[in-house]
């Protein structure tokens, strides 16, 4: 049979028409990378850049401060590391405890958890800065990675989702085997929920490698600068902004985020989707 019949054709051009329409934007940011900066928003109607310069790619990745962007890289690859391997570990223990054991109000603690997906972080940001201000842990990465090894409300809500599904029994069965309470979830538990881990991993990357408030706050020396405060540094009040290095730098800040997506997007279908076990 010819799949190109005219409904065939109709689809396809619809969601191509979409998705230019939605990637536009990124476009529109990579041509502008290669335009002089005083032409970006006079040009803006147009995606061709005249001249076309690489210059834009120099000066944003000399940075500022005696650091390159490289330095701005690293310390963001730091952070996102150390923050999704606190939340892998806090939510999935939490998640666990919350699923499997009994233990008293263990419902009502839930449900606090739950209500915290609904408080804006503005409300809990001066509290945390009063407390990490006392600490002595401002200008450091301590106070943006700290609080990820006691769990996120979101990760541990999709975890005991997804714990619930697989049966009780595969724990009983473990347990006659000798199993303690902790190798029940080594064992059984954890192997089972790596699509949910895996989906949890890519929202804390994103999340992370996004995050602009909390180095904001606490990130004072260039030196320990991550990728979005750096971007932010190119925009100016009191001189010209320098739109064309902070385009061209975003592109670059832009590659790990698709990569992320392009090779690990199954996991995040799959993660939500799938119910614990396969047949």
């Amino acid at each position: 049979m010819n799949k190109f019949t005219p409904k065939w054709f109709l689809y396809h051009l619809l969601v191509g028409g979409f998705a230019i329409l939605l990637l536009y934007p990124v476009i529109w940011l990579l041509m502008s990378s290669f335009k002089v900066s005083e032409q970006i928003f006079i040009t803006a109607d147009s995606l061709i850049p005249r001249p076309f310069i690489l210059s834009n790619y120099v000066q944003g990745w000399e940075g500022f401060g005696g650091h390159h962007f490289g330095v701005f890289i690293k310390n963001t690859a730091v952070f996102v590391v150390l923050t999704l391997i606190g939340h892998l570990v806090s939510c999935a223990l939490i998640a666990y405890g919350f699923a499997r054991l009994k233990f008293a109000g263990r419902s009502f603690w839930f449900g606090v958890m739950i209500f915290t997906l609904l408080l804006p972080y503005e409300v809990v940001m001066i509290p945390q800065y009063i407390i990490f201000s006392e600490l002595g842990w401002l200008n450091s990465l301590k106070p943006l990675v700290v609080p990820a090894y006691f769990g996120h409300p979101f990760f541990i809500f999709l975890l005991v989702q997804f714990i619930r599904t697989i049966p009780r029994e595969l724990d009983e069965a473990a347990t006659i085997d000798g199993c303690n309470t902790f190798q029940i979830f080594y064992r059984i538990i954890l192997p089972l929920i790596t699509p949910a881990l895996a989906t949890s991993a890519i929202f804390s990357f994103y999340w992370t490698w996004d995050n602009l408030l909390g180095p904001v706050l606490y990130l004072n020396s260039p030196s320990k600068y991550t990728v979005s405060l750096a971007l932010n540094m190119f925009l100016s009040n009191e001189t010209v902004s320098n739109w064309g290095a902070m385009f061209a730098m975003s592109i670059l800040s832009l590659v790990p985020v698709f990569l992320v997506f392009f090779f690990f997007q199954r996991y995040v279908v799959e993660g939500i989707s799938t119910s614990g076990l396969k047949g």
